[in-house]
């Protein structure tokens, strides 16, 4: 199966010529193929979400070179990036527009690249088909159309991002710890609804996440990285054999020999 994103020989330093200067990744290898849900843990300041900002063109490498279904997109803004990439935030308020109504969130979403006309904007079958996604959600949100997206809970608001972003078709689905910031039971709730949406759309995945039992239960491929390089990188039987202990035994090992 080719590969949907990869990142080749790539060097990037914060700070770089000043006195605050941070090396992080130097000739770095990252490739995700296509249909693979991963998983990506690690300490803070490993590279987890710099990796992500580099896929989304929130940040330039110093050297190298990305690639989007083997296409060269290391130059292209971000903006540009997006038409093919969606991320969920951690932050739920980042996902939505708590200033519209859940409908008008998912009328902008449902024409994401398209040109708007002065036809009607919303049909009859439009609203059923938007009741319809939202009834999948689970979460009553299909009797709220007309209500403001600011009035909902995070949990809410998280789960209707996810729907959002995977309304048009994406190559690659971003999700940038969206589960750090909502409580035990909405986190639950997102996660199951994350991986029911990426199973049934068929979509390519990369997920950050901080919660290590989401990364050895979910997904098909978990990648461990320290230091901006990758310290473990697992699939298929190795993967579903992994516990959450044998995580931590490597983040224990790890923080021993960095002397903590």
């Amino acid at each position: 199966m080719s590969d949907m994103i990869t990142l080749d020989h790539i060097d990037l330093t914060f700070g770089r010529g000043t006195v605050n200067e941070v090396p992080l990744f130097r000739d770095f290898h990252f490739s995700l193929r296509k249909g693979q849900f991963v998983s990506v843990v690690g300490s803070n300041g490993s590279g987890k979400t710099t990796l992500l900002n580099l896929i989304c063109g929130t940040l330039q490498p110093d050297r190298g070179e990305i690639l989007l279904n083997g296409s060269p997109i290391t130059k292209l803004p971000e903006y540009e990036r997006m038409k093919n990439i969606g991320r969920v935030f951690q932050d739920p308020l980042k996902g939505t527009c708590g200033n519209l109504t859940i409908l008008e969130n998912m009328s902008l979403a449902d024409n994401k690249g398209k040109f708007f006309g002065l036809s009607r904007a919303v049909s009859r079958g439009v609203l059923d088909r938007y009741r319809t996604e939202l009834e999948s959600l689970k979460l009553g949100l299909e009797d709220k159309l007309n209500s403001k997206v600011g009035a909902l809970s995070g949990g809410q608001r998280q789960a209707l991002a996810l729907l959002l972003v995977s309304m048009t078709p994406v190559d690659l689905l971003i999700l940038d710890e969206h589960t750090a910031a909502l409580d035990p039971n909405s986190s639950e709730t997102v996660m199951e609804l994350t991986d029911k949406i990426i199973k049934e759309k068929q979509l390519t995945a990369l997920m950050v996440t901080h919660n290590l039992r989401y990364a050895v239960q979910y997904g098909d491929r978990l990648v461990m990285m320290h230091e901006g390089g990758t310290v473990k990188d697992i699939e298929g039987e190795e993967k579903r054999a992994t516990t959450v202990d044998d995580l931590l035994s490597i983040f224990n090992t790890i923080s021993i020999e960095c002397g903590n």
